[in-house]
């Protein structure tokens, strides 16, 4: 580990106060100039300033900030510490215009002392235990000796309701965030004491838990409901990690190097595998977040960069997220990973990214819509498939949205969502899952609706330059209609499409297409196997933010944006309904001509007892089986299992030479299964014996068991 700040910090704090403050460890001095010059890089705004000064009433308020509404909803008060956040900021920098001015002064001791007078109470525990607490420690400590002894003793009562004993500061939650709030109080009040015993609280937090946390396969959860928060609490949690990780660096404080990798590898390896690029949050993987104005904007490269200063483990890879979200690149190393503990499949190449969210019986479909957020996220568990090319496809594209037309989902269309409260369900099916060898990888969704009557087999097969999306199984006893949505994203240009032997681009509108061979829409291809009808708008959509987040601050005007939506109508009253598909992205148009004349997939079956896909380039065969059963594959090639399960294999010539295998349900110890393939192979965790008399092989692979259950297995073998 190496130090990333210089002796350049103690001198600038020496300039800056003349001293060092009587008796403080050096160490930290250092530490608590570093949190300083932090707070104070962010930039001053000129005319933001003239305009606070100008506005502030006589009593320390703005206009435009209801004071009186504490609710979970509203709670504007937050706009008042930001501005005096920014007022401390102006008057401590140098070379803004502002530094030492007494008008920001007086203009930061008014509002300051309006809010210690009144010291407001939310009832959202959040600002009462990290939000005001957070703007008012970095008051203090950017304005120290500047403040009035009075205005210090009235607000540390304050900022201490931040502290590892307060009711958020849950194992593995949001304990980091507040126990670095009671860190840099400590470092306010030179409590060494008390700053060394919260480093070593922070320090212990990077783990594997099966509860609140970082869990064994690198998501997170925020809650027991085992929803994916990765890109939400998730992402705060490695944020100020990192963040205490490189101001302590260095120092006689800095932590070990064990929690300091786990945490990288978590941020490699779960976050950033839940963004295109490692870049932009994924939609699939976002709760009530999404319905917020810019949620799904370009994360910043703060928390990679601070990583970097702190070590050189995987360092390569922390600069390539580091150049893709400063714009300087966009490239990503492919890969295909399961989260098997948050029910999520993600899949990145070059020219795109996409992922598949599920739920089960082990988890819930979505996050409760608290605080007034997320009130349509009823169906965003459903399997949706969100598609990225840029990664700005959905970019604020949710006050738009029909919240039943989710990418990839098979929903009933009907005239009202339920109520807001019923959007969490937990699920009742326990075969969920993905088979993945960290390139390739299948999906199988047994899916049941929990606030319909429907049911499906829902399967995804992922490829490098194509995936293909196959239901089968299809039913619902209701006369609203069912819809397989494949994509609702903004629209990009023209929408040409293949139909009864004709090309033709399509004007804006809505309409119903017959025979359609194949959809060309921004670099993106989607190709039907079979000629399929569809339902297809490119168009104008409407609608507003306050609809799906009821928060105050959420815009209430009507928003307008050209959207292209297609689905797949299954009717009413659906008995064994189907699709399939194939989704090419990164690709021109002449290209997906190409391709549509001889595609490199072809689907093997599509019923509700096996899914399977070969892909004839790659040698790659991906099979799900719903039950027990067989199939004779090309090349005569038979496989048999005795139980459900994902099975992928891989092929050369007529052998085969690679198997990977997984359990959704994560009921087996074992999976059996029977090709009429000599294989004889044994091994720690696998099996193959050639049973001659039966002209094959019996193969048993081990299955990863208690918190890896549902992990996929591969086994490299040689057939004869």
């Amino acid at each position: 580990m190496r130090t990333f700040f210089t002796s350049i910090f103690l001198l600038l704090f020496f300039l800056l106060t003349g001293s060092v403050a009587k008796g403080a460890d050096k160490d930290i001095e250092l530490i608590r100039q570093r949190i300083i010059a932090e707070t104070l890089s962010s930039d001053v705004n000129t005319s933001r300033i003239k305009e606070l000064i100008k506005t502030i009433r006589e009593d320390g308020t703005w206009t435009g900030i209801n004071y009186a509404d504490t609710s979970k909803t509203a709670f504007e008060h937050g706009r008042h510490l930001e501005n005096m956040v920014q007022l401390s900021r102006a008057f401590v920098k140098k070379g803004t215009g502002w530094t030492g001015n007494k008008e920001v002064k007086q203009t930061l001791y008014a509002t300051l002392n309006y809010w210690l007078a009144h010291d407001f109470i939310c009832e959202n525990w959040w600002w009462n235990e990290i939000g005001t607490p957070n703007a008012l420690i970095q008051v203090l400590l950017m304005m120290d000796k500047n403040l009035t002894k009075e205005q210090i003793n009235k607000a540390l009562p304050i900022i201490k309701r931040s502290n590892l004993q307060a009711q958020g500061a849950r194992e593995s939650g949001d304990r980091i965030k507040i126990g670095g709030i009671q860190a840099k109080t400590a470092l306010f009040s030179y409590d060494t004491t008390q700053f060394n015993y919260v480093i070593q609280v922070i320090e212990g937090q990077i783990k594997f838990v099966t509860g609140r946390g970082m869990q064994y396969d690198y998501s997170f959860h925020h809650r027991d409901d085992r929803v994916n928060n990765t890109l939400s609490y998730g992402s705060d949690y490695a944020n100020a990690f990192a963040e205490w990780a490189a101001y302590v660096a260095g120092t006689k404080y800095q932590f070990s190097e064990k929690p300091v990798h786990q945490l990288i590898d978590y941020f490699l390896d779960g976050i950033c595998k839940m963004m295109p690029y490692g870049k932009y949050p994924d939609p699939g993987a976002s709760n009530r977040d999404i319905t917020r104005v810019g949620d799904l904007r370009s994360a910043g490269a703060i928390t990679p960069e601070r990583l970097l200063k702190v070590t050189d483990y995987r360092k390569d890879e922390l600069e390539q997220i580091v150049k893709n979200r400063n714009g300087e690149e966009m490239k990503a190393k492919p890969f295909g990973k399961f989260f098997w503990d948050s029910e999520y499949y993600t899949h990145q190449r070059n020219g795109y990214f996409t992922s598949v969210r599920m739920f089960s019986s082990r988890n819930y479909n979505m996050e409760y819509p608290y605080n007034g957020e997320g009130l349509l996220n009823h169906y965003r568990g459903d399997g949706t498939n969100y598609l990225s090319r840029t990664g700005t496809e959905y970019y604020n594209t949710s006050p738009v949205y029909d919240w039943q037309k989710i990418p990839g989902t098979t929903i009933l269309q009907k005239p009202l969502l339920e109520p807001e409260k019923e959007v969490q369900k937990q699920g009742t099916m326990d075969f969920v899952g993905a088979v993945a060898d960290g390139l390739y990888g299948a999906v199988a969704f047994d899916f049941t609706s929990p606030h319909d009557p429907l049911r499906a087999k829902k399967a995804w097969f992922f490829f490098d330059t194509e995936y293909v999306c196959l239901g089968s199984g299809i039913y619902s006893e209701t006369n609203a209609a069912v819809a397989t949505t494949l994509n609702q994203c903004l629209l990009r240009g023209d929408v040409t499409v293949m139909s009864g032997d004709r090309e033709q681009t399509l004007p804006q509108g809505e309409r119903i297409l017959d025979k359609v061979e194949w959809v060309f829409h921004d670099s993106i291809g989607y190709y039907f196997p079979e000629p399929a009808q569809i339902n297809l708008s490119n168009r104008i959509a409407s609608g507003s933010w306050f609809k799906i987040n009821r928060q105050t601050d959420s815009p209430k005007e009507e928003v307008k944006i050209e959207m292209f939506k297609m689905w797949i109508n299954h009717g009413s009253r659906v008995a064994g309904g189907k699709y399939q598909y194939v989704v090419v992205p990164a690709i021109g148009k002449e290209d997906l001509k190409k391709y549509a004349a001889k595609p490199s997939v072809e689907i093997l079956s599509n019923t509700p007892e096996i899914q399977a896909v070969r892909h004839t380039g790659l040698n790659i065969i991906q099979l799900v089986f719903y039950k027990n059963g067989e199939i004779l594959l090309p090349g005569d090639l038979k496989i048999q299992m005795d139980s459900p399960g994902i099975l992928m294999l891989k092929t050369e010539g007529s052998g085969i030479k690679e198997i990977s295998v997984a359990d959704p349900s994560r009921k087996l110890g074992k999976i059996h299964l029977r090709v009429n393939r000599k294989i004889e192979k044994q091994g720690s965790n696998f099996n193959a014996r050639w049973n001659s008399a039966e002209n094959s092989s019996e193969i048993t692979i081990d299955l990863p068991q208690t918190v890896y259950a549902g992990k996929s297995i591969t086994i490299r073998l040689t057939t004869f």
